[in-house]
């Protein structure tokens, strides 16, 4: 992600009229985000599916961490969930996991072995919109976090929000 982003969405004022609770919710939020650069991976999957850093965990079944091997050489990285991925608690299950499925077939590559697939969102925009970019950067946290416990050797990036986050 751009730092110009990253910084944008720490530093984005909180309105006068917003309550207290909100504004306490807001400023608890940045401020635990520097916990999760120390994070291991359970650590790190509880915290994001109990994450409330922006609107995207309302309307959510389940948070979708992520799925796969947690050493791999190989790391993908989607937009965010659909429906049947909210529905299951796993990146790329649906038509899009079929095509990833079979691409990586087509490199002798298999789902879980030495491969983990991550998203830039973790939870479900709804309608499956595209991910709006404070979304993006309130989960932008984790995703670094995965990188550095992953440690690929390569990231491959699928679709544009991953391209441009």
């Amino acid at each position: 992600m751009p730092a110009s982003v990253a910084r944008a969405a720490v530093k984005a004022p909180i309105a006068e009229s917003a309550p207290v609770s909100a504004i306490q919710s807001a400023r608890s939020g940045i401020e635990d985000r520097g916990e999760i650069a120390a994070m291991d991976w359970e650590r790190l999957r509880q915290r994001i599916a109990s994450c409330r850093a922006c609107g995207l965990c309302a309307e959510r079944k389940q948070a979708v961490p992520g799925v796969g091997d947690e050493n791999a050489s190989w790391l993908f990285i989607g937009e965010g969930p659909g429906a049947e991925e909210d529905a299951r608690g796993e990146p790329f299950v649906g038509q899009a996991g079929k095509l990833l499925d079979a691409m990586l077939a087509a490199i002798d590559l298999k789902r879980g072995e030495d491969v983990y697939i991550a998203n830039a969102v973790k939870c479900r925009p709804p309608g499956n919109r595209t991910p709006e970019n404070d979304e993006v950067a309130a989960c932008f946290p984790y995703l670094k976090r995965q990188i550095e416990l992953i440690q690929p050797k390569l990231i491959v990036l699928l679709g544009r929000v991953a391209v441009t986050s």
